[in-house]
């Protein structure tokens, strides 16, 4: 509810389950004892930029038991001497102001924070759901690759089939070529051994 020119907290509902408050940029000046009833468990809250100006006004959330960070930036308590140490110690169960802690070390970041809640949220995701729901998918991807593997296989036998053909085919040249050479040698050994015989004839005559 940032700067939308709340004036009181009276009409705020109850929100038990409420941990982050946004209320910057706004004129409350008083009543924060409300966050105590309405809100119990925040633990971040922003009153930056109202019109908060003394410690009594901020006493108010010492009955928020969970509170650990508090932003009070541009009101007018923050010109108070010692207005740190002062609400420290007011409010002992926070351990931020204004973006700090005692030491000024800053705040993590509350959006680191939120992503960190969202890879939580990722993981119980993962986990939700009757076990075997992934298995039953990993194994028709598994049927998948097998089939993938066996269209494999095909195209490799049809390959092999195909050279043993060419073979087949080169090889049934050569035994034609060695069946004609074969051929022609033995018309060349009949050819060879007539020649003697006619000769043997012609002589006879």
């Amino acid at each position: 509810m940032a700067n939308v020119e709340l004036t009181s907290l009276a009409k705020l509902p109850t929100l038990s389950k409420l941990r982050k408050l946004e209320l910057s940029d706004n004129v409350i000046s008083g009543g924060l004892e409300v966050l105590a009833e309405r809100c119990p468990n925040l633990t971040y809250l922003n009153l930056s930029g109202n019109k908060i100006k003394d410690l009594g006004t901020v006493e108010a959330l010492q009955n928020l038991k969970n509170l650990k960070s508090l932003d009070l930036f541009n009101c007018e308590i923050t010109n108070l001497e010692d207005y740190r140490d002062s609400i420290f110690e007011l409010l002992q169960q926070i351990t931020y102001l204004d973006g700090f802690d005692q030491e000024d070390n800053e705040a993590p970041d509350s959006e680191d924070d939120d992503d960190e809640g969202d890879e939580d949220d990722d993981d119980d995701e993962n986990e939700a759901g009757p076990p075997g729901e992934y298995e039953e998918e990993d194994d028709e991807d598994d049927g998948a690759s097998d089939l993938g593997e066996g269209e494999e296989e095909e195209e490799v036998g049809l390959s092999y089939l195909m050279k043993e053909e060419i073979q087949d085919e080169e090889d049934d040249d050569d035994y034609v070529e060695g069946g004609d050479e074969e051929e022609e040698e033995g018309v060349r050994g009949e050819k060879r051994k007539r020649e003697p015989e006619d000769e043997g004839e012609e002589e006879e005559d």
